[in-house]
Order: C-alpha cells, then sequence, then structure tokens
C-alpha cells in the first residue's frame, strides 16, 4: 500500500533543485502525483504531493527533512490518498481579477470567498508594469468550487461590486466540461 506525502520546499533559487529533489523521491520508490513549481523573487519554491510505498514513506520523509537542514526551508506532511467526492451540483469557476495595485486587494476577494463558503483550489497574482504608463498593475486568476446554494450568476454579481469597489475589473467564468462560459 502507498502512504501520500505533501512536501513544501522553499530556497536560494539555483539549476538542479527539481534533479535533486526528484532523485531523492525516486531513491526511496516515490512518485510525484501532483505539483507546482515557482520562482519568487530570487527563491524558488514548490509544492508536491509525493507517493511512496508505506514501508519507505518515513524514510523518505526523514531524508526529506535533513534537506531543510543543509539548503531549504522543508516542510512534510502526510496526507489521505485520494480526495472526496466533489458534490456534482458544485460549481467550478475561474476569478479574474485585474487594475492598478494597491493593498488589500487579496484580503477582500478571499474574504468574501470565505464568508461564501467557497473554496479557493488554486491562485496566481502578479504585481507588473502596465505597458505605457508603468503604473504597478495587478493581476489575478484564481480557481474556484462554488456550492450549489450560491449561483454563479449571484457570485458573479458579488465579484463585479468588490471590483467597483476597489476600482478593479473582476470576470467570473464558469467552468462547463473543460471549457469557460462568462
Amino acid at each position: 500500500m502507498r502512504k501520500q506525502m505533501v512536501l513544501t520546499a522553499v530556497g536560494r533559487d539555483r539549476p538542479g533543485i527539481v534533479e535533486e529533489f526528484t532523485k531523492l523521491i525516486l531513491h526511496y520508490d516515490g512518485n510525484i502525483e501532483a505539483s507546482r513549481r515557482v520562482r519568487l523573487g530570487g527563491d524558488f519554491a514548490m509544492l508536491v504531493v509525493v507517493s511512496a510505498p508505506e514501508d519507505r514513506v518515513f524514510e523518505l520523509r526523514r531524508a526529506v527533512d535533513d534537506l531543510h537542514y543543509t539548503k531549504f526551508d522543508v516542510m512534510t506532511r502526510l496526507s489521505e490518498v485520494g480526495a472526496e467526492a466533489e458534490d456534482p451540483q458544485m460549481s467550478r469557476c475561474t476569478i479574474t481579477v485585474l487594475g492598478a495595485d494597491h493593498m488589500g486587494i487579496i484580503n477582500q476577494v478571499a474574504q468574501y470567498l470565505a464568508e461564501q463558503g467557497i473554496n479557493l483550489e488554486s491562485m496566481h497574482t502578479e504585481v507588473s508594469a502596465a505597458p505605457m504608463s508603468g503604473t504597478p498593475l495587478f493581476t489575478m486568476s484564481a480557481e474556484v468550487v462554488v456550492p450549489p446554494r450560491l449561483g454563479v450568476d449571484d457570485l458573479r454579481e458579488s465579484m463585479e461590486f468588490i471590483g467597483d469597489e476597489m476600482g478593479v475589473d473582476t470576470k467570473v467564468f464558469e467552468k462547463v466540461e473543460g471549457a469557460l462560459t462568462s
């Protein structure tokens, strides 16, 4: 039987980090089931779900934790294999936000989502210079799961209201069997 472990690691970016971690994982008969890796500032961060044989997962965890003291800030957590079945009445949506950057945008969106019981599954944010003016421009894309009691049109209307309050443009796209609709 295999066990799952969630691994997070952050360290100074350099070539070879992914190879180093994947080699270690393979050494303990581990398999990467899902991962996200990104360079943020001068650091490299990764979030990985690893499965390994039950009799080797603790050895793997110790070996990965040893990297914490030498090169990376590492955290591991044992997890349950498989996901809970999702309610077919739930809607999957993408929320986008675009506008002049200012403090509190992510918090205001996250607060609304939490209050409504909307699960935020992934989020990408970035601040870049606007093409003509150089003004800091905030962009966000978030994947969410909306409970059945809240309609997608209600979410769209609320996000438009929040966007108007913050002076940013918001859009909500419903995912329908692999496609996005607005």
